[in-house]
């Protein structure tokens, strides 16, 4: 049983307070201001909170895991997955498909409060947590990732894709990456914009952040009136972790992959239906709690020219989300 107080907490904001908790995404129009969990296959978990506050962070220990972490794809097994996505591009099927693993761990039940303590110390820019106790919900993310953004009718994106150890490490495979997925924004981002106002405000910004650089652009469009629900429907799941079209990704990635990603992947953040405004992320980096277990996603973006394994013979992602 896990106990606590429902709260979310972002960037300096904490949430108490909690009126009421839905799946309904029209909720939404009907005002508030909430957190927003919608897991890679759809599950969505919308908390309303009537306190909004300045806060300190979180000063509650993390006391790690009880015992080592499994993965949901061993080495042979990853590579085979590599392999089969190799195969659907060279059927043309698919450009590229974003691969996943999902780690797991015991964990104590109250464990991820402590945890999003340190997350918070990598200083992710759409970094959250959201606990519902009574609702199984424990999420706790450092995403540096934009999935989607809203300042009144204006809906930005602004994906990742290219992963270096330095900034003029990236390779002919990550820019590729990243071109194909701001096309994949702009599409998406089309089906909801008024005429001629879909721009790429950025293209392959090198952007760095503890340990690593990355490749950011960033695409806006004007929706008009458009809701959450038409939102989502056109924009959901993220195509940075997904691939290239996105419905032959999507297809792909459920035969291959042997698990649900459940909020790996998916969106995280906040909604204010009052001011129409919106900070989501995309949940990488992103830790959660299934029962007694402590999960954790990791990705790559693979193309017909990745290397599953690497020089140090482990699977070799390039870019860890």
């Amino acid at each position: 049983m896990h106990t606590g107080q429902p709260e979310a907490r972002f960037g300096n904001l904490r949430a108490s307070e909690l009126l009421e908790v839905t799946d309904d995404l029209q909720a939404l129009g009907r005002g508030g201001r909430w957190a927003v969990a919608v897991g890679f296959e759809g599950q969505v978990v919308l908390a309303r909170f009537g306190r909004w506050e300045a806060s300190q962070p979180s000063t509650k220990a993390w006391d790690g895991v009880r015992g080592s972490w499994a993965s949901s794809l061993d080495e042979p097994a990853y590579t085979r997955c590599v392999r089969d996505v190799q195969a659907e591009i060279a059927r043309g099927w698919v450009y590229q498909v974003n691969l996943c693993r999902v780690l797991s761990a015991a964990c104590d039940a109250d464990g991820v409060l402590g945890l999003y303590g340190r997350l918070a110390e990598m200083k992710g820019a759409f970094a959250g947590l959201l606990q519902l106790p009574e609702h199984g919900v424990h999420i706790a993310s450092a995403s540096p990732e934009r999935f989607l953004s809203l300042r009144g009718t204006v809906l930005r994106s602004s994906p990742i894709k290219g992963t270096s150890a330095s900034p003029t490490g990236f390779l002919v495979k990550d820019r590729a990456e990243n071109v194909m997925i701001v096309d994949l924004v702009r599409n998406d981002l089309g089906r909801l914009a008024e005429v001629g106002s879909v721009v790429v405000e950025q293209l392959m910004a090198v952007e760095s952040y503890p340990g690593l650089y990355h490749l950011v652009s960033s695409v806006a469009a004007d929706i008009g009136r458009h809701g959450w629900p038409d939102i989502f429907a056109a924009t959901f799941p993220p195509g940075s972790v997904s691939g290239a079209p996105k419905s032959s990704a999507l297809e792909v990635i459920a035969r291959v992959e042997p698990c649900s990603r459940q909020w790996y992947c998916g969106a995280f953040g906040w909604i204010d239906a009052d001011t129409q405004r919106a900070e989501l992320g995309v949940a990488i980096r992103t830790f959660w709690l299934d029962g007694a277990e402590l999960k954790f996603g990791t990705g790559a973006g693979i193309t017909w020219g990745s290397d599953p394994v690497g020089s140090g013979g482990k699977p070799n992602s390039r870019r860890v989300a």
